[in-house]
This record gives structure tokens, C-alpha cells and sequence, in this order.
């Protein structure tokens, strides 16, 4: 069987991770009887430097027309690339928010996951950590204050700017039902997190989210406040097993459940619409600090080409193959230099990538 792959390597360490997952990616097509065919796509900064913008129609419609996207970070240094002097909707990100929109990637999937081997790593006491967790963070991506209208306007020569966060019961219905239909594949617990005391659009997405849990009996649902689940995540991150929310509400609560795992670099994400179709990329930004240094993780990338066997190629048994490879390298003490730890062995991007591969 043959699948057709985008690729969009990205900006900064990008293109470096993005090769380690496509080699690991080859070794489970080799082992389990499969074919990828990957397309190389522009998108971010190389397209700004390319194209002039950083997403262009043609990158949209040829990424329609694979069976899945994978791609690694976008951006560079805010403030010294050039790119950042731009108008907000020509820089890099704007790319990625019109790419989601376009495809209509409405579900994010960011799981954070302790690795036995990993807990040195993890910031959180020993008593907090417990027996580790495993939590997913399912976030709205194509609605909410990211995509509402904005605007900045001076009056009374004072400026003043709006940014307005809007959700239909739609938007929220269908995001739900990933959430729940996620759960029923884990611990059957979802915990829907707003901010209903203060905002109307809350209040809109509890009501729904109670809506669609009727439909799922054997799933528990509970409701947390922002605030509270923000320092929840790290009191007790045991807690959780899957946290359904909104769109700026999870950007900042994956960033903060990643952390908590010691390290962005192992953090993997899916973006699904309402097909298989979906668009997988590490959690973390695109380094460009240490871009072409060959010591950047490839863990969340390699993890995120696992969630895409799984999630959209339905290749479940070669994703377990690729999830129990990183396990083992973990195991056998092998580290990149931001989980590094006293008695491991300290390797490069490239050997990572190769040590993974090796033991799909």
C-alpha cells in the first residue's frame, strides 16, 4: 500500500528533524510492508524568502491532495530576522493559522506523556510525579480569539485594539466529540476547561460540551476553570486524562503540560479535520539558537510521524513499533542534550534519528 506524504521541513531546526522522522518513518514502511511517497512543501519563513509569503494556494491544494502533512517548526528569532519587520498576516505563523484554516484542522491532539527514563528531567518533586501521567490536551484550533475580528484604531489620540473571541455551538459540538470519542480509547475521563464564571463564550461551551456527554455514558465528564487547571497541571498532573478546551486556552496549557514532562523537545501534536486528514508536527518552535548545530531533539517529531500512522494511515501496529523504539533508546541511556542526564550517553540529532530507526 502506497501513501502520499507532504512534507514541510520548516524553518530553523526544522529541516534537521523532519529528516530524522522521515528515516524512521522508512524503517517501519520497510518492516511492515508499506510505501510513503513524500512531497517537499514550502511554508514559514523559507516560503516568505521563496514566495514572499508565507503560505501560498498551490502549497494549500497540493497538501489537500496527500494523505497527510508532516512538517517541522516555522518562525526564526523575532527580533532579529527580517521576517518579523513584516505585517503580522505576511510572517511566518500567519502561514501556519491560514494552512489550519484552509484544511480545516479544527482538533488538536498534544499528548504528555512521563517517560519512566525521563523523570530526573521532570521539574515536579518526586511526590507529585507519583507513578508518572498521561495526559492529551484536545484544543480547538480553528476558531475562538485566534480567528476572530481585530482591529487597532486610535481615538482621541489614544490607540486602542480588539481582539474578539467568538465560538458557535458547531465549532464546539465537533471538537467535543473528538474529545469524547478519544477518551473511549484511554481512561473514559474528559475534563472540559473554560473560563465560564467571566466569559459568555464559556458559558456557550460548557452548555454544548454537557450537551454531547449525554451521547457518551461510559465517559466522566467534569469542568475546571483555567486558572485552576493551569496550576493543576502542575499539583497533580495524574489527574487528567484527556482536557478538552479552546483555542488560546490550550496553546498555553500544551506549552505548560509539556514542560512538565522535562522537556518541549519530546512533545508530539496532531491536527485533525473531519477525515483521517491530518497535519503532524512537534510542539516545540523551530530553535534557531542552535539550527544547524546537529544537536537538536528529534523525539517530538519522530513521536508526531507515530501519531500520523496511527491517527490517519491507520497503521496502528507500525506506530507502536515507532512508540516502543523511542522507548528503548531512552532505556539503553541515550539522550540528546536538553534531557541529558548523569550516566546517559549525550548524541546528536542524526543518531538519534538513527539509533530510533534501528530499533523500529
Amino acid at each position: 500500500m502506497k501513501y502520499n506524504i507532504a512534507v514541510i521541513p520548516g524553518d530553523g531546526i526544522g529541516p534537521e528533524i523532519v529528516r530524522e522522522a522521515q528515516k524512521v518513518l522508512d524503517a517501519a514502511a520497510k518492516k511492515y510492508g508499506f510505501t510513503l511517497e513524500y512531497t517537499e512543501l514550502l511554508m514559514g519563513g523559507a516560503s516568505i524568502d521563496a514566495n514572499g509569503s508565507p503560505l501560498t494556494d498551490e502549497t494549500i491544494e497540493t497538501a489537500r491532495a496527500n494523505d497527510a502533512v508532516l512538517m517541522g517548526s516555522i518562525g526564526g528569532d523575532a527580533k532579529t530576522s527580517p521576517w518579523y519587520q513584516l505585517p503580522p498576516s505576511l510572517r511566518p505563523e500567519a502561514g501556519l493559522l491560514k494552512l489550519r484554516k484552509s484544511l480545516n484542522l479544527f482538533a488538536n491532539l498534544r499528548p504528555a506523556y512521563l517517560y519512566e527514563e525521563l523523570k530526573a528531567a521532570c521539574p515536579l518533586r518526586d511526590e507529585i510525579i507519583g507513578d508518572g501521567f498521561d495526559l492529551l490536551i484536545m484544543r480547538e484550533l480553528t476558531g475562538g480569539l485566534y480567528f476572530g475580528a481585530r482591529s487597532t484604531v486610535e481615538e482621541d489620540g489614544v490607540r486602542k485594539a480588539t481582539d474578539t473571541l467568538v465560538y458557535n455551538e458547531k465549532e464546539i459540538r465537533r471538537i467535543a466529540v473528538k474529545a469524547f470519542d478519544i477518551a473511549r480509547k484511554r481512561r473514559k475521563e474528559v475534563c472540559s476547561v473554560d473560563k465560564a464564571n467571566v466569559l459568555d463564550s464559556s458559558r456557550l461551551w460548557r452548555s454544548v460540551v454537557e450537551e454531547v456527554a449525554k451521547d457518551y455514558p461510559d465517559v466522566e465528564l467534569s469542568h475546571m476553570l483555567v486558572d485552576n487547571c493551569a496550576m493543576q497541571l502542575v499539583r497533580d498532573p495524574g489527574q487528567f486524562d484527556v482536557i478538552l478546551t479552546e483555542n488560546m486556552f490550550g496553546d498555553i496549557l500544551s506549552d505548560e503540560a509539556s514542560m512538565v514532562t522535562g522537556s518541549i523537545g519530546m512533545l508530539s501534536s496532531a491536527s485533525l479535520n473531519e477525515t483521517k486528514f491530518g497535519l503532524y508536527e512537534p510542539s516545540h518552535g523551530s530553535a534557531p539558537d542552535i539550527a544547524g548545530q546537529g544537536i537538536a531533539n528529534p523525539i517530538a517529531t519522530v513521536l508526531s510521524a507515530a501519531m500520523m500512522l496511527r491517527y490517519s494511515l491507520d497503521l496502528d501496529e507500525a506506530a507502536d513499533a515507532v512508540e516502543a523504539a523511542v522507548k528503548q533508546v531512552l532505556s539503553e541511556g541515550y539522550r540528546t542534550g536538553d534531557i541529558m542526564s548523569d550516566g546517559c550517553t549525550r548524541v546528536g540529532t542524526v543518531q538519534m534519528g538513527d539509533l530510533i530507526a534501528a530499533r523500529v
